[in-house]
């Protein structure tokens, strides 16, 4: 063995013995960061699978992401206006079924299971739909009750898809009332959408939508501006309806990585690839600069040297450009681990992207491409995820322009023995005047005897529940700590804390 490798052999396993304070001490970590995961239907992963098998999958997966640090779930719920869900308005997903119409058997509806499950794993769970895409190109049969089907004068063909046509207000409302349904019916903590408004443009093939345009669209200067306005208008006011029925509801974007290139606009990113302005008409900044949404996740699945659209550059103008609502970062698990580091090229890109993430400011957070993909593990992302950079909870990045205020502290912290075992418990506070003050979600930190009450250090937390108690990990009631429960709004604005000693 080379000198060098025997060195870091050595430094390695220095590492692994250091306490975990010296390793916080080496790189901070975050005690606020959106840690999400997509798991999408649109790939088929479920077809075939059954009720009790799908649940075992999705079982299976949030546990591995439970261990990965993952804190939020955005689980496609609507691919074709279609429902993974028990939907008033459209039918059955053939992703979840093999049919369109089809429900379930034996019944079950994976929203509401969804949001179960992941609450008691402590995630948030975000219903994403995908708004005007009616039919994929795979799709073969629609149900009779499918909107291309009820009401074919309101959809466009593109390249073997079919289109809700934006340009038509009624699709807007339509649209509405979909999502209406989903924030009212169930206890969703944020509603998602992705890349998909007008198609992707495809080479000699035109949008067939020149008949709405006429119709209303004459006094713009161009159909581009035309199209971008319908946008526009849809998103402000999916905003505004999620809002309305329930203000804590986040509305978040995922939209494609490139806003507009440099060519096209003297504040656009140094990249050569597809722009969002011009070729799929969403003008995200004005979404972003005008509070519109509530977080945007721009797709930035690329590897960082990537000649048209490089990753270096991308999050680095994301964080100049779009701070104005909190930004996370769509990361391309496998495409990650598929390419060197261009600095170390014996090691893929995980590094090298988290070390970006940690250079950027205003950057609050990351969603996984895709939830499978983390928990196969490849190149040991998800390993790196647990044992490092996710290694300590975090709390939900704040939102201060829906809520900023925080509940009242836990009262009456008790330990005492329980049929589970020697249990913290509390109470929360006795007066909340409405949702901004009740406490949703609880933090419980652990201190040493004599240790300083440090409750910004995310290594200490080692509990984020919704129940009010905490089962302690007794062994012979001979060493002290110091407890320290906390509580959380919806909005994850926390409260001051109350301790307890305990011997455990």
């Amino acid at each position: 063995m080379k000198t060098s490798q025997i060195l870091r052999v050595i430094w390695l396993s220095v590492l692994l013995l250091l306490p975990v304070s010296e390793l916080v001490a080496q790189e901070s970590r975050p005690k606020r960061e959106f840690r999400g995961a997509w798991i999408q239907c649109v790939n088929g992963q479920f077809l075939g699978l059954g009720t009790q098998e799908m649940q075992r999958t999705l079982s299976y997966q949030l546990d591995e992401l439970q261990k990965d640090g993952v804190n939020a779930i955005i689980f496609q719920v609507r691919a074709e206006c279609d429902a993974l869900y028990a939907s008033r308005y459209e039918p059955w997903s053939r992703f979840l079924t093999g049919r369109q119409g089809t429900p379930p058997s034996p019944y079950w509806d994976p929203l509401q299971w969804m949001i179960d499950e992941c609450h008691r794993r402590g995630m948030e769970l975000h219903a994403w739909i995908n708004p005007y895409r009616a039919k994929t190109k795979d799709t073969r049969e629609l149900a009779v009750n499918h909107i291309a089907v009820t009401h074919p004068e309101r959809v466009f063909d593109y390249d073997g898809l079919k289109i809700l046509d934006p340009g038509q207000r009624e699709n807007c409302d339509y649209i509405l009332r979909i999502v209406g349904d989903i924030v009212s019916r169930y206890d969703v903590d944020g509603l998602h959408i992705d890349d998909y408004f007008y198609p992707y443009p495809v080479a000699g093939v035109a949008i067939p939508d020149q008949a709405s345009y006429n119709r209303y669209g004459r006094q713009f200067a161009s159909v581009a501006d035309w199209r971008r306005d319908n946008v526009d208008v849809f998103i402000k006011a999916l905003g505004e309806e999620i809002h309305r029925i329930k203000p804590w509801v986040k509305f978040g974007v995922s939209p494609f990585g490139i806003y507009r290139n440099k060519r096209s606009d003297p504040n656009g990113s140094a990249t050569s690839g597809l722009q969002n302005y011009d070729e799929l008409y969403a003008d995200v900044l004005k979404w972003v600069n005008n509070g519109w949404i509530d977080y945007c996740v721009p797709q930035l699945y690329w590897e960082i040297g990537h000649k048209a659209a490089d990753y270096q550059e991308l999050i680095g103008w994301g964080d100049r450009h779009a701070a104005n609502r909190p930004l996370y970062i769509g990361e391309d698990v496998l495409r990650t681990v598929k390419y060197p580091d261009p600095q170390n090229p014996s090691v893929h890109q995980l590094g090298a992207k988290h070390r970006l993430h940690r250079q950027c400011p205003n950057v609050k957070g990351t969603v996984l491409w895709y939830a499978k993909a983390a928990v196969d593990n490849p190149g040991n992302y998800g390993t790196v995820l647990r044992t490092d950079y996710w290694r300590y909870p975090a709390l939900q990045p704040l939102m201060p322009f829906i809520d900023s205020e925080a509940p009242e502290k836990v009262r009456k912290v008790k330990a005492r023995w329980t049929p589970q075992g020697y249990t913290l418990q509390w109470l929360p506070a006795k007066k909340a005047k409405g949702w901004q003050d009740e406490a949703h979600q609880y933090v419980v930190y652990r201190f040493a005897k004599g240790e300083k009450i440090d409750l910004s250090n995310p290594a200490r937390i080692v509990a984020i529940t919704r129940e009010p108690r905490y089962v302690l990990p007794y062994d012979h009631g001979k060493t002290k700590w110091v407890y320290v429960v906390t509580a959380l709004d919806r909005m994850s604005n926390e409260s001051e804390g109350k301790a307890k000693k305990v011997k455990l």
